[in-house]
């Protein structure tokens, strides 16, 4: 996958990476010892989720919000399309979308006032407005605290990455990123879960007994010591997972049939769609995938209809058809998000123009779960300039996630410093998600 800059210079790569994941096979264990999990809340309506994350914010008005009635320097070159969805209008350029527009229900009119990249990043990837002081974990881990998950599958995946970091709940939630996008044709196997350099299960078991006798001859030194708390239990965890068939052929694409997989296409994006679903289908509790290159201050239509329009489609589509053929949309929250809008009113920096960051106003998807698709809630006003009723907030999309996995969001957490913390700060339910 492309690794794709923002107007201010930021990557598109995760900003907390967990070195420890890499290089020989039972390396994984370090990456375990930062995974643990709590319980399942009895009142989920969905045990599962996919975050589609779209860095660099996408426009809503060339998307899932257009006004073909606006000014034209405002309404742009794009027409809306009729959806399966009744009374429902997205962009011209997502078809496929169109066809399966019941399954998910678009937000219109979210509002906030963070313009920078990073801040809003932050902000939709936690549900919460960052603060100076304080980092809040964001939503997969979060899920992994809460929700239990298999001894043998790594709990939070991201595909390649995320910039969802574990905050003030320690790297111990941070995610298992790939750092690599599944291709055509090709084995797809991640650095600590595959059994590479020649590594073979014996050698991993001498490893593990090996361990066991080291464990043993120091026991007593890591009483007190938090960093050293539950080491004994990742290690067994890791071991689980490298010999474990179940977590290697999860992430394994060619084994889905070519009637399933066909239709995610050959594109990167796509791809980690079709890698998320099974992954979900295999037990993994939370898997995030990304698909960047919104930034679009110069030929913003030629680079949506040529480019991210076309993934987002095939892919997004392919992800909630084949999530239903299997019987996972109903246990699987779906969240599909940028950290903003762009400007409505287009720029004249190129012959075509483009559009600039605009927070006040953007799109957000809900699907899965208890989520209600075919519809439409909130709406912006005549020319997409903000919310034409009151604002949908990204802490009320937030509360409303949390809400479909069966995660209160009000529940507190505590600081090392031992400072209470709800999971979102501000925030309610929208009710009309689920009904």
């Amino acid at each position: 996958m492309a690794l794709h800059r923002t107007c201010d210079g930021l990557k598109r790569r995760d900003f907390l990476k967990v070195g420890a994941v890499g290089g020989t096979a039972l390396s994984l264990a370090n990456y375990l010892r930062f995974a643990d999990a709590g319980q399942v809340s009895s009142t989920a309506m969905a045990t599962s989720a996919i975050f589609i994350n779209l860095p660099g914010g996408p426009s809503h008005m060339d998307t899932f919000d257009l006004k073909p009635d606006a000014p034209k320097e405002y309404r742009g070159t794009f027409n809306p399309i009729k959806t399966n969805a009744d009374g429902v209008q997205i962009s011209e350029h997502l078809p496929k979308l169109a066809k399966v527009a019941d399954k998910f229900a678009i937000l219109r009119g979210v509002s906030h006032t963070l313009g920078a990249h990073r801040l809003g990043q932050e902000f939709v990837n936690t549900g919460t407005k960052p603060l100076p002081s304080l980092e809040y974990p964001g939503y997969g881990s979060v899920v992994t605290k809460e929700l239990e998950s298999p001894s043998d599958l790594p709990p939070f995946v991201a595909i390649p990455n995320t910039n969802q970091r574990p905050g003030f709940l320690g790297v111990k939630y941070a995610p298992l990123m790939t750092n690599a996008t599944p291709r055509p044709n090709a084995p797809f196997s991640v650095r600590g879960i595959a059994l590479g350099n020649g590594m073979t299960i014996s050698e991993v078991e001498k490893r593990q007994n090996l361990l066991g006798d080291l464990d043993q001859a120091f026991k007593g030194f890591e009483q007190d010591n938090q960093l050293l708390d539950g080491l004994d239990r990742f290690s067994q965890q890791a071991h689980s997972i490298i010999t474990s068939k179940r977590a290697r052929e999860a992430f394994d694409i060619s084994q889905e049939s070519p009637n399933y997989a066909e239709p995610f296409g050959e594109d990167p994006f796509g791809l980690s769609c079709l890698l998320a679903s099974r992954l979900i289908e295999s037990g993994v509790r939370f898997v995030t995938v990304s698909l960047g290159g919104w930034d679009t201050h110069r030929d913003n239509f030629t680079k949506l209809k040529d480019t991210n329009l076309p993934k987002l489609d095939t892919g997004l589509s392919a992800l909630l058809t084949g999530l239903e053929e299997k019987g996972l949309l109903e246990t699987t929250a779906v969240f599909v998000t940028g950290e903003f809008g762009r400007t409505p009113k287009i720029n004249d920096r190129t012959a075509e123009g483009g559009r600039d960051h605009y927070p006040r106003c953007m799109f957000m998807l809900q699907a899965g779960g208890g989520v209600r698709g075919g519809q439409v809630i909130g709406e912006s006003d005549e020319k997409a300039t903000g919310p034409k009723h009151e604002a949908i907030s990204p802490s009320d999309v937030a509360a409303s996630f949390y809400h479909n996995l069966g995660i209160d969001h009000t529940k507190e957490y505590h600081t090392a410093t031992g400072r209470p913390i709800t999971i979102v700060r501000d925030g309610s339910v929208i009710q009309d998600l689920f009904s």
